[in-house]
């Protein structure tokens, strides 16, 4: 399906100016002239912002910043959402229904806000390349870039990847522009103290909040697999992460609460997502008769061949579990590992669409109903970021980034499709409902809702 791809806006810069060969002396006074006033409609443009310039950087490294040319503005009475989200590679079924969530909340108000009054755009950013097989660290940063440019943009939704988050929102912080994310659950971009030493203020350079997530953060998620390992029966567990953001995140908080719990962790590692095979690995596990093995990461990571290789070693469904987060929730996953999929274990941050009650069960038929397909996990909180989005447009009933911004900062008691909840100051939802999710016959299926205590 194709996808506006229009750009977010042209950079304000001087006319050009030609050779100042032959000219006489007034001439030359004209052209300075004119090189002045562009100058000076430059500076009336909105403030500069940062734009990440090391990708590479750890958690607690604050991306460096230089000046961004923000477009003149167009219509005042015009806004735009854009959505960053891997468009390309193995994310892609996700990312789609992420989409259809968010052209369905606009489609339900015509693209319009304050009684027809403000007209709603909507682009589609995909921070994911063909090289990469997935999101992409220079196309992050191009698309902040690119927002930030745009003068009619007021309000991100993304990102997929918690590791693309940490790049853009600093971009976008000092330009006033609101970020809502409907996956994102790294804890060390709005939580003290559950990250890196500097987190997660190094992500917020102009000194105030510019990002949300309507999904409960990892430190809840981690805390939540490690209980319902224990549950199952697991009392030996070997531990594996993707060596990203959120993979290891993650991972750093299930094993300790796997220890507090009594479950004996043999070991753990970072992997080489790239590597064509992990049977060593596998073997080695194996020697060590685990009970479970347990993933940080996402599908992206070549979980699939992680899968494929516990089993052919002979680590069976029966005696060794296998369990995610969320990040290997897709249908993506199931392709990948094929038969070797099935009993794979995944936490998800919330409820799967079909298990949604009230508002969100409506929700739920009707995506099915307008898209002629079940809607992959995200959905629902990409079309819940939208509509909150599309609320703080409506009370602010003008193209004025920091006005929005603080409207969804404000979100308090909101009656969505997950629920009713508010954000907290750090911009964390209130919900903490979580589920629990296992491949049968070769597709996910709900197990029970799981508790955060």
């Amino acid at each position: 399906m194709n996808f506006s791809q229009n750009s977010g806006g042209q950079s304000a810069t001087p006319p050009k100016i030609k050779s100042t060969q032959n000219l006489g002396a007034a001439g030359l006074r004209k052209l300075l002239f004119v090189a002045g006033i562009a100058s000076l409609c430059a500076s009336c443009q909105n403030p500069p912002a940062p734009t990440a310039t090391t990708p590479g950087a750890s958690p607690g490294t604050s991306p460096a910043a230089t000046p961004v040319a923000v477009s003149s503005p167009g219509d005042p009475n015009t806004v735009k959402i854009v959505s960053m989200l891997p468009m390309t590679g193995s994310a892609l079924g996700q990312s789609q229904t992420m989409v259809n969530g968010i052209q369905q909340a606009l489609a339900e108000t015509g693209s319009k806000a304050c009684d027809g009054k403000i007209q709603i755009q909507y682009e589609v950013y995909d921070d994911a390349t063909a090289a990469a097989g997935k999101w992409d660290p220079a196309q992050v940063t191009s698309n902040s870039n690119k927002a930030v440019a745009d003068s009619s943009v007021v309000a991100v939704i993304g990102h997929y990847n918690s590791g693309a988050a940490k790049l853009s929102i600093p971009v976008l912080n000092q330009a006033n522009i609101v970020m809502i994310s409907p996956a994102n659950t790294y804890p060390g971009l709005t939580k003290p103290g559950k990250g890196e030493a500097k987190e997660p203020n190094v992500y917020y350079p102009a000194g105030t909040r510019n990002f949300t997530r309507v999904v409960p953060a990892d430190d809840l998620q981690g805390a939540v697999a490690a209980n319902w390992a224990k549950s199952l029966g697991v009392q030996k567990v070997y531990i594996l992460d993707d060596q990203e953001l959120y993979g290891k995140g993650i991972a750093d908080v299930f094993e300790p609460t796997a220890k507090k719990l009594g479950i004996q962790v043999l070991g753990r590692e970072g992997i080489d997502i790239r590597a064509s095979d992990y049977k060593a690995l596998m073997n080695k596990i194996k020697a060590l008769n685990p009970d479970m093995i347990y993933f940080g990461g996402t599908t992206q990571s070549n979980t699939g061949q992680i899968i494929k290789d516990m089993r052919n070693v002979g680590m069976t469904p029966e005696a060794v579990k296998f369990m995610g987060p969320d990040g290997i929730k897709d249908q993506a996953l199931i392709d990948a590992a094929g038969k070797d999929a099935q009993g794979v274990y995944a936490t998800f941050g919330g409820l799967p669409p079909q298990e949604l009650t009230g508002v969100g069960a409506k929700w739920y038929e009707s995506y099915k109903a307008k898209y002629n397909a079940e809607p992959e996990a995200y959905a629902a909180y990409a079309y819940e970021a939208a509509k909150v989005a599309i609320g703080a447009i409506n009370k602010v009933c003008k193209n004025d980034r920091a006005a929005i911004r603080e409207a969804v900062l404000a979100t308090k008691d909101f009656n969505g499709v997950l629920g009713t909840w508010s954000f907290d100051t750090n911009g964390d939802t209130s919900l903490t409902t979580m589920s629990g999710n296992v491949v049968k016959g070769g597709k996910w299926e709900f197990v029970s809702p799981l508790k955060t205590e």
